[in-house]
């Protein structure tokens, strides 16, 4: 008579396992007390009112509150959605179009080679170079002059125009390294649906919209979340040109959390503001990747 029970089969133990856990755990632990364990304490003083001395006042979300009821706050939050539309229409519009124009000449690497060059700058460096051209009589200002043109605009002192020059001084900067990874997308597309689509009679925005833009949209995706991200996190370029002002009427969201932690010695005002800057830029992060990827699956 036989035993319906099958003996149980134990799986050999991997060798290899407290070596592969050996070498994820720096790395781990380099994410969790860089990233992590800021994050957690930044959460925390948003819940106090903490000047930098002495030990932090538990106070719950008033600083939330005041944030909310602050209209400079709200200030803040209009001009960096303005960069949000900005750096998508001007430096990725601009540097796909570039890409476009570019990437089937010969010497086209030549042509696009002088978009590239500012990218090599810092924003801070940006921000001088622009400073000097659109400063009270700077170069754009005498050069204007010198056409008859005297009453011109207060480039960097009237809102909202100050932050639409700003936005425009990025894109000059981002405007080349868009443009090479759109290039990069074009020469993957193969060559088959390129010639197919020509000799059917596909030219110019139909062979753009049937073939190319369909191809190009998993790199559009990264150059979009990147620049979304990017602009949401925009201090550089404002501090360096207009200080967010004036008065206030330029700040980004990074650079009011900047003023209210460093500059009025409210931790827990501007840590409410970090906390409330790292969600918006999440949820954007994670919701226009939902999108993406469910139109993915879609196609």
């Amino acid at each position: 008579m036989t035993s319906d029970k099958t003996p149980t089969v134990k799986a050999p133990k991997d060798p290899y396992r407290w070596s592969a856990l050996g070498f994820i755990a720096p790395g781990v632990l380099f994410v969790a007390v860089l990233l992590y364990l800021p994050l957690l304490w930044t959460t925390f003083l948003s819940l106090t009112e903490y000047n930098g001395l002495g030990d932090p006042e538990w106070v719950g979300v008033e600083n939330y509150v005041e944030m909310f009821d602050d209209p400079q706050f709200l200030g803040s939050v209009f001009n960096t959605l303005l960069w949000v539309v900005g750096t998508l229409l001007v430096p990725v519009g601009i540097g796909l179009g570039v890409a476009l124009l570019t990437w089937n000449l010969a010497g086209g690497s030549w042509l696009r080679l002088p978009f590239l060059i500012p990218y090599a700058l810092s924003g801070i460096g940006v921000a001088v170079i622009w400073s000097f051209i659109l400063g009270g009589d700077g170069a754009l200002d005498q050069a204007l002059a010198a056409f008859g043109i005297v009453d011109t605009p207060r480039w960097l002192v009237d809102a909202p125009l100050n932050t639409v020059v700003m936005i425009l001084a990025t894109a000059w900067q981002g405007v080349g390294v868009n443009a090479l990874l759109f290039t990069i997308g074009l020469q993957s597309i193969p060559k088959e649906p390129l010639e197919a689509a020509r000799m059917d009679g596909a030219t110019g925005l139909r062979l753009f919209r049937s073939i190319l833009w369909p191809m190009l949209r998993p790199l559009t995706a990264v150059v979009v979340g990147l620049s979304i991200v990017a602009s949401l996190k925009t201090f550089d370029i404002v501090q360096g040109m207009t200080k967010g002002g004036p008065g206030r009427e330029s700040e980004t969201l990074a650079l009011t959390m900047y003023k209210e932690t460093f500059v009025n010695s409210e931790y827990g005002l501007g840590s409410a503001i970090a906390v409330f800057l790292t969600v918006v830029t999440l949820a954007a992060a994670i919701l226009y990747l939902r999108e993406q990827l469910s139109r993915k699956h879609e196609a």
